[in-house]
C-alpha cells in the first residue's frame, strides 16, 4: 500500500506565498498558484509508484491571506505495478504560518483518491502536521502524517514521521536538500510494515518559476522474495515550473 506526500509539500509551498495572485483575487487576500513537472520516476517515501517510467505531475493551490488553503495534485502511476489504477488524485486543506520568530506551523488533512482503480476500497484519509525552523540560509523541517483505522487499510492505521534539511548555497540558485522518514503500518511494500526512507539532492533555480531537482532516493525494509521491489535506490530527476 502507498499514499502521497503531496499534500503535505503543496502546503509548505503555500505558506511561502510564492505565487501570484491577479489584481482582483489579491484585494480579496486570495492567492492561485498552479504546478506542473515531469519525473523520471514518481517516488513517495522512497517507494517507486510509477514502475521506473516517467511520470507527469500537477496541481493547483488556493490560499488566503489568514493561512488558510485548499488544494489538489495529482500523478500518473503504473497500473500494472502498484495495482491502483494509473492515476492518484489528491485533494486537500489546512492552515499554515508562522508561530514564533524563525517558526513555522502546517497542519491538515488529505483526501487520496485513486479514481481508476478497480473494484475495492482504495481511498482514505491522512491528517498531517509539521513545524518549520529557519536559520539563515539553512531551513529545518519535522512532521508526522497519520491515517487513521478505515476499510482502505483493512481496519488498521498508519503513521509516518520525518526530517527534512535545506540549504541554499548564498549567493547562487544552488541549493541542497536532504531527508528522512520512517514509516509503521499498513501503508508500506514491506513483510513486517515497518520501513525506512531517505534521500539526497540538489535543486537548480532556472528562474523563478522553473527548476531542475536531481536526487538519489531509497527506502529499507524487509521485501517478500520474488516480490517487486519498490524501494530499490535510483535517481530521480525532476524539471518542475510554477505559476
Amino acid at each position: 500500500m502507498f499514499t502521497s506526500i503531496r499534500g503535505i509539500v503543496a502546503a509548505s509551498l503555500i505558506a511561502g506565498a510564492g505565487f501570484v495572485a491577479t489584481p482582483a483575487l489579491a484585494e480579496s487576500e486570495i492567492t492561485i498558484s498552479g504546478n506542473a513537472a515531469v519525473v523520471t520516476e514518481y517516488r513517495f517515501r522512497g517507494v517507486d509508484l510509477s514502475g521506473g517510467d516517467i511520470a507527469i505531475q500537477g496541481g493547483v493551490d488556493l490560499g488566503h491571506a489568514s493561512g488558510f488553503y485548499v488544494g489538489t495534485w495529482g500523478s500518473s502511476i503504473d497500473e500494472d505495478t502498484v495495482g491502483f489504477g494509473h492515476t492518484e488524485l489528491d485533494i486537500y486543506g489546512g492552515w499554515s504560518g508562522d508561530v514564533a520568530s524563525g517558526i513555522s506551523a502546517d497542519v491538515g488533512v488529505i483526501y487520496y483518491s485513486y479514481p481508476n482503480a478497480g473494484a475495492g476500497d482504495f481511498d482514505y484519509i491522512e491528517v498531517y502536521g509539521s513545524l518549520g525552523f529557519g536559520l539563515g540560509p539553512v531551513e529545518a523541517t519535522v512532521g508526522v502524517a497519520y491515517a487513521p483505522d478505515q476499510d482502505s487499510l483493512g481496519s488498521t492505521d498508519n503513521i509516518y514521521v520525518y526530517t527534512d534539511v535545506g540549504f541554499g548555497v548564498p549567493g547562487t540558485p544552488l541549493s541542497i536538500s536532504a531527508h528522512m522518514g520512517y514509516t509503521d503500518g499498513f501503508l508500506t511494500f514491506t513483510d513486517n510494515s515497518k520501513a525506512v526512507d531517505w534521500s539526497v539532492g540538489a535543486d537548480f533555480a532556472v528562474n523563478d518559476n522553473l527548476s531542475v531537482n536531481v536526487s538519489y532516493i531509497n527506502a529499507e525494509g524487509d521485501i517478500a522474495p520474488g516480490a517487486y521491489d519498490y524501494t530499490d535506490g535510483a535517481v530521480v530527476g525532476t524539471l518542475s515550473v510554477s505559476f
